[in-house]
């Protein structure tokens, strides 16, 4: 390697500098799929935490959509979680489908964590290692270990380029709050038990106390026979009562 590449190098390895970090000791081997070499990726979770090491408040916004065979995710990477939507360090588009050979790797999952790696490649936080050799054409395997694996674990929603959440093919519209069931009012509820004289047969406590209040207050101090019709009917003459007075 000659002189001035290795100084080229040296200030690509300057950029995003944070004090007191470097980032070399976490870069991972992986073997290029294509040309089977073997090269240094920093993982996803790394580049993560270096992130936030140099925009403590930053964010990173994706968008995922169902494509034929596929995933299409789309990550973008802004210094503060105030910027605007196109106020951003950089961009990435990702495509990921499904793994025969991985059947439990959701698809969806992955495209979302390899654009977020790309995006924060492309922003510099781990594009030192890229300018090595790395090429961008192929996944790494290390893509595979920062995702959400599909099962009983439900993976936290994204966030949405436009900073709403991101839906997906897989999330559920809200549910709407259910409406309470309307109470019975207790007075209105007496009112309909039936009528256990058998003179007033077929009808109501509220019907026959238009007719004689006299029986309902038999029914409340005498009849034994329906606890709740004997409740019913105390009720209503404990109303009148506190009406009238």
């Amino acid at each position: 390697m000659t002189n001035d590449k290795q100084a080229a190098l040296a200030v690509i390895q300057t950029i995003n500098a944070v004090d007191g970090f470097d980032p070399t000791p976490l870069a991972v081997e992986y073997t290029d799929f294509n040309e089977k070499e073997t090269r240094l990726r920093l993982p996803v979770m790394q580049q993560l935490a270096w992130f936030r090491l140099k925009y403590p408040e930053g964010r990173v916004a994706t968008s995922v959509m169902p494509a034929k065979d596929c995933f299409v995710a789309t990550a973008r990477v802004y210094p503060h979680y105030t910027n605007p939507p196109e106020q951003y360090l950089a961009e990435a588009t990702v495509s990921r489908g499904y793994l025969p050979d991985k059947p439990t790797i959701s698809p969806r999952e992955w495209a979302q964590t390899a654009a977020i790696g790309r995006a924060l490649q492309y922003a510099g936080f781990g594009l030192q290692f890229s300018a090595a050799g790395d090429a961008f054409d192929s996944p790494a395997v290390d893509e595979l270990g920062g995702i959400v694996w599909s099962g009983d674990s439900a993976p936290h929603q994204p966030q949405a380029l436009d900073g709403s959440i991101d839906t997906g093919e897989h999330a559920k519209p809200p549910v709407p709050p259910q409406p309470k069931p309307i109470e019975e009012d207790p007075l209105t509820k007496a009112k309909g038990m039936p009528c256990p004289i058998a003179k007033y047969s077929g009808k109501t406590l509220g019907e026959v106390l238009e007719q004689d209040q006299k029986a309902i207050v038999w029914v409340a101090t005498k009849f034994s026979g329906d606890a709740e019709i004997s409740a019913a009917a105390k009720l209503i003459c404990d109303t009148a009562m506190q009406e009238s007075a």
